[in-house]
């Protein structure tokens, strides 16, 4: 095989890489590999132990025992459950930050599994199951892997990487502070100062071992908000005596779904505005006197992401006073647009298609889920891209996506995870060494 005619372009200009760099991949896919069957024990004990944001202690304690075993710098406590490990390498070079998120989800889980979750809490007043609905146990898992992979070529390595393991990325409980935006605050991207960012979200709709990336705006920035509708409370039998925030919310809901359909220029970018969450009333013969609802808005575009929330107001607003009630809207914003840095993505895209094959590295389109992973990229170069975990062969269609009880992943593709990520890793250092050989 001509290894040659496998690397990139930007890789031949690397004097002395060829030989050098060959030898470092077959290590790296070799350890990786090897260490296939921990990775499935990792991540199966994970999803049969699930923690929702910033409550993943054992999670944690698992994750920082197992780099303190291979000699990392470890901090724990970074953003409440927070861990962060540094590897340095045996080389002077840049600093590579890895990130994985850690948290599991307010979901009973229904996937007939013997690793299957029976965790259950309270949330938001309901009992429900916890599940890794998302794949936040297989992230973890590989990027543990990722660890014992690099760790064991230390001496080669040209720079330093930051392992980066995430709280609450699907959002801290309310009232506390959490996730990537906490991290961030608290300095993860500092001493020493990352050049670069990595991370990979699995995905329940994307066939196992290809991976699928975006340049750019990746994923929507997304918003929460909690509109309070109050009437006056009567009897059922008399309607007329009171002022139905049942019937008000309806048409509040039906309202806002014009806000897409008829007040944004959708050929411009995408927008969503869901409501995810409806509570009142608690007899049949009882027309309450408030009803709470919730939802989300997601944007790609500025001022589209200010429009909506001028339009949910408004429509929400208006519409109760016409029926001579009120309603009180809140707004959260939440993340900003996962955005790929394009100069990084088009010099790391080859990386990938080595992995791979580049037959399996699939351009996408932007994706209207969130991730907090934003939240680095507002501070360093960032890339972030999406790995397949849904059985070869199934239709896209048939899978069950992303928070769901049904939600399966193949357990198939986690090492391509972690060559991944691994090599990302490496081929960024190599690159940066070579950038500094060429201007000396």
């Amino acid at each position: 095989m001509n290894f040659k005619k496998l690397l990139p372009f930007s890789f031949l200009a690397l004097s002395g890489f060829y030989t050098s760099g060959q030898t470092l991949n077959t290590k790296i896919d070799q350890k990786a590999q090897a260490l296939e069957s921990k990775i499935v024990t990792w991540r199966r004990d994970f999803h049969q132990n699930p923690e929702l944001g910033n409550r993943e202690f054992k999670t944690a304690e698992k994750i920082a025992a197992h780099l303190k075993q291979l000699g990392f710098e470890v901090q724990t406590g970074v953003a409440h459950t927070g861990v962060v490990g540094l590897l340095k390498g045996g080389k002077p070079g840049p600093v590579v930050a890895l990130r994985a998120d850690m948290d599991g989800l307010p979901v009973t889980e229904r996937v007939d599994l013997p690793f299957k979750s029976s965790v259950t809490t309270e949330y938001n007043g309901q009992n429900t199951g916890v599940m890794h609905a998302c794949g936040h146990d297989t992230h973890v898992a590989i990027l543990m892997g990722v660890a014992e992979v690099l760790a064991s070529v230390k001496a080669d390595l040209k720079g330093t990487v930051k392992f980066i393991f995430q709280p609450a990325e699907e959002g801290a409980p309310e009232g506390e502070e959490g996730g990537a935006k906490l991290m961030v605050k608290e300095g993860v991207l500092e001493n020493p100062k990352v050049d670069a960012i990595f991370g990979l979200h699995i995905n329940s709709q994307t066939e196992v071992n290809t991976i699928a990336y975006k340049p750019g705006a990746t994923m929507a920035a997304v918003d929460f908000f909690s509109i309070d509708v109050k009437g006056k409370q009567t009897h059922g039998a008399y309607p007329w005596s009171g002022v139905d925030p049942i019937v008000t919310s309806s048409q509040i809901v039906t309202g806002l779904q014009t806000i897409v359909s008829r007040n944004l220029d959708i050929t411009k970018a995408p927008a969503v505005v869901t409501i995810g969450a409806i509570h009142g009333g608690i007899r049949q013969n009882i027309i309450p006197e408030e009803v709470k609802m919730i939802g989300t808005i997601r944007t790609f575009d500025e001022e589209m992401h200010t429009h909506v929330h001028k339009r949910v107001k408004e429509i929400s607003t208006n519409i109760a006073e016409s029926a001579g009630a009120t309603a009180n809207v809140k707004i959260d914003v939440l993340y900003p647009v996962t955005f790929n840095d394009i100069p990084l993505t088009e010099k790391m895209i080859g990386t990938l298609q080595n992995v791979a094959g580049k037959e399996n590295v699939i351009l996408t389109s932007a994706k209207t889920g969130a991730e907090d992973f934003s939240y680095f990229q507002q501070k360093v170069p960032g890339f972030f891209f999406f790995l397949g975990g849904m059985p070869k062969g199934k239709n896209p269609l048939e899978a069950a996506p992303h928070h769901t009880p049904d939600f399966y992943i193949d357990e198939s593709g986690l090492v391509l995870g972690v060559r991944s990520l691994s090599r990302l890793a490496v081929d960024y250092m190599e690159q940066s060494a070579g950038a500094t050989k060429a201007k000396k």
